[in-house]
This record gives C-alpha cells, sequence and structure tokens, in this order.
C-alpha cells in the first residue's frame, strides 16, 4: 500500500479519457490545490485531450496508456475520473493492483456485480478509496448533520429527496444525480432497511421496451417518473422523486428534512452555494414569527481553493487523513456500493411490486431481466 513517509511529497497521477468520460468534475486539478502533492504524471489516449490536460493540471509526464503510467511512475494517489462507466472496472483494479489510493468520479459502477468487483481488488491491495460525493465534505451538510443530532427540528417526520429533473428526469437523473442524495441520506440516517418504489414511462408501468442507454454510458436506465420510499433506523422514510416536465431546472434538486419543530432544507449545490435554511416551526410553512434562516457552515481546512475546486480539495484532503490516520474516507467504496444498492433497489421493487429488502441479494443490473 502506498504511503507518504516524512516530508516526501505526496505522488498524484491522473487517469482520463477525452471524448470518453473526461476528467469528471475537477478530478484532474485539484491535485494542484496541495504544496505537499507532486503531480506526476497524467494518462489519456487522445493526443490533443493528454495534451491540455497535461498544461491543465501541471503533470510532469503524460502517457497514452495508464498502465504504462502506473508502473513507470509509481504514484501514491491517482485520480480516475472518466464519467463513463465502461471501463470503470480496468481503470480501478489496475490502480488498486498498483498500490496507489483512489480519488474516483461517480457513479461507482453500472451493476453491483462490477461494484463488487472493485471492493475486492480494493481491499485485497489495502488501498482507500474516495469517491466524489462532495456533499460529504461539505461545511453545509456537516453542520445540517449535527443540528439533526442536536434535535433542531425535532423528531424526524419524513425525508424528502428531489432529483435535479432536467432532462434525465426519471431513470438517468436517478443513477447520475441520485447517487449524490442516497449517499447524503446514508450520511445523515445510516443504512436504509428497505425500499417500495414504483417507475413509470408518462404513467404506464416500464418495460422491457422502454430500457434505454442514457447520455452517458452509466449502465441501463427506464422510466421518466420515479416515486420510492426508504425506511431507516428510528423510523424514518426518505421519498425520493424524480419527474419529468416542462420545467428543466434544477432549483429543487436536494434533501428536506421535516420535523416535529421544523424543516431544514439543503439544496444540493457545490459549496460554498447552495446554503441550508432551517423554519423552527411545526406548522412547516413561514409565519409572522417563524421565518426562514440561514444556516452557516461548520469549520473547514483553509484551502486556497474556491468553488467546485474546494469542494473536490476537500474530498482530497480527507483521504490524505483517511490515510495517514488508517481510516475510512467519508465516503469510501463500500459508501458508493450502498448509493447504488438504494438505486438498483428500486428497479427490483418496480419489478416485484413490493417491498425490497437491502442489500440487494441480486447483483446483476434489474433491467437485465424485466
Amino acid at each position: 500500500m502506498a504511503t507518504n513517509i516524512g516530508k516526501a511529497k505526496r505522488r498524484a497521477a491522473i487517469i482520463g479519457h477525452t471524448g470518453h468520460g473526461e476528467y469528471g468534475h475537477g478530478l484532474d486539478t485539484v491535485w494542484s490545490v496541495f504544496d505537499s502533492v507532486e503531480v506526476v504524471a497524467v494518462a489519456d489516449p487522445d493526443d490533443q485531450g493528454r495534451a491540455e490536460a497535461q498544461q491543465r493540471s501541471g503533470a510532469k509526464r503524460a502517457y497514452r496508456d495508464y498502465r504504462e503510467m502506473l508502473t513507470r511512475e509509481k504514484p501514491d494517489y491517482v485520480s480516475v475520473g472518466p464519467r463513463w462507466l465502461d471501463q470503470r472496472v480496468e481503470m480501478v483494479t489496475a490502480v488498486a493492483e498498483a498500490g496507489a489510493h483512489i480519488y474516483l468520479e461517480k457513479p461507482f459502477a453500472r451493476s453491483l456485480k462490477e461494484a463488487d468487483r472493485m471492493i475486492a481488488a480494493i481491499e485485497k491491495s489495502n488501498v482507500k478509496v474516495q469517491t466524489a460525493h462532495q456533499m460529504r465534505t461539505s461545511p453545509y451538510a456537516i453542520r445540517v448533520k449535527e443540528l439533526l443530532e442536536a434535535g433542531e427540528i425535532g423528531t424526524i417526520q419524513e425525508v424528502r429527496l428531489r432529483g435535479k429533473e432536467d432532462r434525465r428526469a426519471g431513470g438517468e437523473d436517478l443513477i447520475v444525480l441520485g447517487t449524490h442524495l442516497f449517499d447524503l441520506s446514508r450520511m445523515f440516517f445510516g443504512d436504509p432497511h428497505w425500499v417500495f418504489a414504483h417507475v413509470t414511462h408518462d404513467g404506464r408501468e416500464i418495460s422491457s421496451g422502454d430500457i434505454r442507454n442514457p447520455t452517458e454510458p452509466v449502465g441501463a436506465v427506464a422510466g421518466n417518473q420515479i416515486a420510492a420510499m426508504f425506511a431507516f433506523d428510528r423510523g424514518v422514510h426518505a421519498y425520493y422523486g424524480s419527474k419529468a416536465s416542462d420545467q428543466k431546472g434544477s432549483s429543487r434538486w436536494g434533501t428536506r428534512i421535516f420535523g416535529s419543530r421544523g424543516i431544514i432544507d439543503l439544496p444540493n449545490q457545490t459549496y460554498p452555494k447552495g446554503q441550508p435554511r432551517i423554519l423552527r416551526t411545526h406548522r412547516w410553512m413561514p409565519t409572522k414569527r417563524h421565518k426562514w434562516e440561514a444556516i452557516e457552515g461548520a469549520p473547514h481546512a483553509d484551502l486556497p481553493a474556491k468553488d467546485r475546486m474546494l469542494s473536490n480539495a476537500l474530498m482530497v484532503q480527507d483521504l490524505f487523513e483517511a490515510v495517514d490516520q488508517d481510516r475510512k474516507p467519508v465516503t469510501s467504496a463500500h459508501d458508493a456500493r450502498w448509493a447504488l444498492e438504494m438505486i438498483f433497489a428500486i428497479y427490483e421493487s418496480q419489478k416485484s411490486g413490493s417491498r425490497v429488502q437491502l442489500p440487494l441479494k441480486q447483483r446483476a443490473h434489474p433491467l437485465e431481466s424485466l
């Protein structure tokens, strides 16, 4: 397992694929935030994309083949950036076998079977993975968790998770962006026990003819409306929804938590955008006495970055600390797989017309047998 010894710089490398998932959302440039990091190389089979990425990231060397890069450079950390998942298992397995820790774009895999294969390789090599669910280290989300644990809005009555509901509303929204919401729900409430869901297309039950390939190859999807209820400990139920409509904005994307004494509204946006609010009334609506109040973020590391770069830097900072302290990163490979468990369980519930227990026994993609 790669380590950072003494004052030696952490050696970071980057895997991307221009025109085939790119470099994710800033996973190639985040290393430049840290003086303790030396970006030794970038790998990309596209000549122009590779040259641009090398200049953008400040990488010392560039390779067409990421396997050659791993062999020659022996990095301590690697960002696996491509959003497309058709190469994900091979990339993650190669990095793990090279003994490097990983900062990984979401979603984790196209199926639980693929997720299991990667986790087996990760555990065999004893490396750590941080998945880019940036809300986990958002000072806003951390503060919301503190307020919930302090009982600031009383007993949790229900939780509403709303998809982005842009042109991808329904199945693609579920896998590409729902993964953020489901990971965050586990941060607040722990592991869900079961789900009951309804997946439709234009108001009718989905069939095999509704299965489609999404905008990017992240696995099969179906439906343009999804409604699902998850059960957590202490009687907490979370309701997820994503439905196509004539409104293509993302202003509803986020988590709203209703308690016996008020509401917390947490937009799913890149910190420092998306400041959460709290409404301290059991009536769940503003009154003359009770108005929405802004929630300030929890303290965080002072890093020379802003906007999306800061969100990624906070994730990488936690990965460094996890390696140094030999602990789990805040959103590990197991956490990333759990988000997929919740996603694929929605399709399983639709297929069976019943409640589905979590985690799933079926590891193949549920739509393979619709």
